[in-house]
């Protein structure tokens, strides 16, 4: 589904406004690496006229929730919820920012042991946003929560 734009473009509209507003586009999502485009304009930059953080926060939940998502396929339902965010910002945003997360395996592992376990397993994801020289503009650590749900 996320790699279908209009189709994701419709969930988005429907179940994360905020990302569509924003323009938010997912470039690419298997269960290995997710690619988030966040653009710069009106809708996503702050007075100072670069990417307001709160966006750059949203693209980087967004490459990482997505990635869980797939690994979430055919498994018993299970609850994730961002229990904690840790960003640092490196270079101004004047421009699109690419969000990029290949923590696939490792995101796959805590969704395992919370199936095993039956508890509640945390993950930090690391998600890295790069302007289009390639530059780092920020680093999003985002701590999951993915707990087994009881029927």
């Amino acid at each position: 589904m996320a790699n279908k734009s209009w189709v994701m473009r419709l969930y988005m509209l429907v179940k994360l406004p905020v990302a569509w507003f924003a323009g938010m586009q997912v470039v690419s999502c298997d269960e290995h690496k997710t690619v988030v485009r966040l653009p710069y304009g009106w809708r996503s930059q702050n007075p100072f006229r670069s990417v307001y953080f709160a966006a750059q926060c949203g693209a980087a939940e967004m490459s990482t929730g997505l990635m869980a998502l797939a690994q979430l396929q055919e498994r018993p339902p299970m609850s994730m919820l961002v229990t904690k965010i840790e960003a640092q910002f490196f270079k101004k945003a004047s421009e699109p920012i690419l969000f990029t997360c290949d923590q696939g395996k490792e995101i796959a592992a805590a969704i395992e042991r919370a199936l095993e376990t039956q508890e509640a397993q945390q993950f930090v994801a690391t998600s890295t946003g790069r302007l289009p020289d390639g530059a780092i503009a920020s680093e999003v650590k985002i701590t999951w929560s993915f707990k087994t749900k009881n029927n």
